[in-house]
């Protein structure tokens, strides 16, 4: 099978590719960028709608799009995973983007998450290491992530496909032991899924070297610069070889990564699934208008609906008051938020995957890297901050063509702001007023009145926790995080 890089590859490390032009101004490793007007010709394509960051627009015809797994040039091993799996068709941004990331394109990609990025990205990166073997501490993929909870998505995801092909993954993520970490890199992993900060930490130690990664992907860019990674990300990408493949997805794009697309992408191809990201055909949007005084028994009478549900609030100490309420009122509830360990973190989200616990009361830390089959509510007890968060906390239902329905509770004051974030996100939500015991609040949520009689929920085991104290960091980080400054959250995902 082949797969060399194409010729303008070798330009990576200085030139531009013959024929690639910009929309933005600037410099980066293509050299300048002319003109701000619209391109013209062979390969040009318009501005997406709300466009925040000047997207890089090529002459380089992408390679077209594929209908099955089988026109792709993969290992007969990997197409055999594939199936056994049960992945028979690819959804729409795997198959626009595969194609060109076997060839060795570097890709853009965006999608709402759901819609198949890790394996649009995943299987090329295995299809190019099919045969190879790592050397102790030098892997030879990189996948950095936001969160240690996508981390962990990320790596069972891939498992199935990469034990077929005899490669092996590594997960490096905090909280957990970082001694695990170093044994299973100096064991040698041709796949690392990480999070910046413990990824730092482990080559500080002289456990890692990133010299050899021939692939790099950066799965939720956007997410990694709002959180403050950004400073960490760009540091690790100028230890990766110049010459590598580089693959950016992200459910959004804005001006935020413009870094990293202008540094470290080349000659991208861009592709775009959902371009306004919540206009998902099986995704209903309500909100639903309630007074001050009802909003506690209204998420209470959700809770205890008959079916899972997640329920995002702002803070952990609300997460911890409303989920010992539901608990009390007999609802099967428990908490998720960056004050758990991770082992307490991993086992709370086993007992919902498993339907022990049937309400997830989490902060944002559940807003991405959490895939549960079948959820079909979200909630917004608390409205969240801006439009890329209402989108991922809502991309926690209706995956994979799922259906599933996302509530927010709006109380007077937040209505004018929650109308310019709906717009804001591209969506056209359903507006009622309901009120706690009503038909119409039954009919949306499934909401009903709790039994009343306590439940008690089997506790987390806390496990080792030898990876909390390693680094020294984490004890650290928390007066500051408690301040809300972000770069402090490095700490939790």
């Amino acid at each position: 099978m082949n797969r060399t890089r194409r010729s303008d590859r070798s330009a990576r490390s200085g030139g531009s590719a013959p024929g690639s032009r910009f929309r933005s101004q600037g410099t980066g490793r293509q050299g300048p960028r002319p003109g701000t007007g619209r391109k013209t010709g062979q390969g040009a394509r318009p501005a997406p709608r709300r466009q925040e960051f000047a997207l890089p627009v090529t002459l380089t015809e992408p390679l077209p799009a594929v209908e099955t797994f089988a026109e792709l040039d993969m290992p007969e091993r990997l197409l055999t995973a594939l199936r056994t799996e049960g992945v028979t068709v690819p959804f729409p941004i795997q198959a626009a983007t595969l194609p060109n990331a076997l060839a060795g394109r570097d890709v853009l990609g965006r999608g709402r998450t759901g819609s198949g990025k890790t394996l649009a990205f995943g299987l090329p990166v295995l299809a190019r290491l099919d045969g190879q073997r790592a050397q102790p501490r030098q892997p030879l993929a990189l996948v950095l992530v936001p969160t240690r909870e996508l981390a962990q998505q990320v790596t069972d995801a891939l498992t199935p496909y990469a034990r077929a092909l005899r490669l092996r993954l590594a997960t490096v993520v905090g909280g957990v032991s970082i001694g695990r970490q170093t044994s299973a890199l100096r064991a040698g992993a041709e796949v690392v899924v990480a999070t910046p900060g413990r990824l730092k930490d482990l080559i500080e130690r002289g456990s890692c070297r990133l010299d050899q990664v021939a692939v790099t992907v950066l799965d939720e860019a956007d997410q990694m610069a709002d959180m403050g990674f950004m400073p960490q990300v760009t540091a690790l990408l100028d230890q990766v070889p110049a010459r590598g493949q580089r693959l950016l997805f992200s459910a959004t794009l804005d001006r935020n990564i413009d870094l990293l697309v202008r540094r470290y992408l080349h000659d991208p191809v861009v592709h775009s699934v959902d371009p306004s990201a919540g206009a998902v055909t099986t995704m209903e949007h309500h909100l639903l208008h309630v007074h001050d005084d009802d909003k506690h028994t209204a998420a209470t009478e959700i809770a205890a609906r008959d079916g899972r549900v997640i329920m995002f609030l702002d803070t952990k100490h609300a997460v911890d008051r409303l989920t010992k309420h539901l608990l009390s009122v007999g609802v099967r509830a428990a908490a998720l938020h960056g004050g758990k360990s991770q082992p307490q973190r991993n086992r709370t989200l086993a007992q919902f995957k498993d339907g022990q616990v049937t309400a997830l009361v989490a902060t944002n830390v559940a807003a991405r890297g959490i895939h549960v089959e079948g959820l079909d509510l979200v909630v917004n007890v608390d409205p969240p901050g801006d439009h890329k968060d209402y989108l991922h906390r809502g991309g926690r239902t209706a995956r994979a063509g799922e259906s599933g329905t996302v509530v927010t509770l709006v109380l007077p004051h937040q209505r004018r702001a929650m109308d310019r974030l709906m717009a804001d996100a591209g969506i056209t939500a359903r507006t009622a007023r309901v009120r706690p015991g009503e038909a119409e609040l039954h009919h949306i949520t499934g909401a009903r009145t709790p039994s009343g009689v306590a439940v008690t929920i089997a506790a987390p085991a806390d496990g080792p926790r030898e990876g909390n104290g390693s680094t020294g960091r984490r004890r650290r980080g928390r007066p500051t995080a408690a301040r809300g400054r972000r770069p402090a959250r490095r700490n939790n995902p």
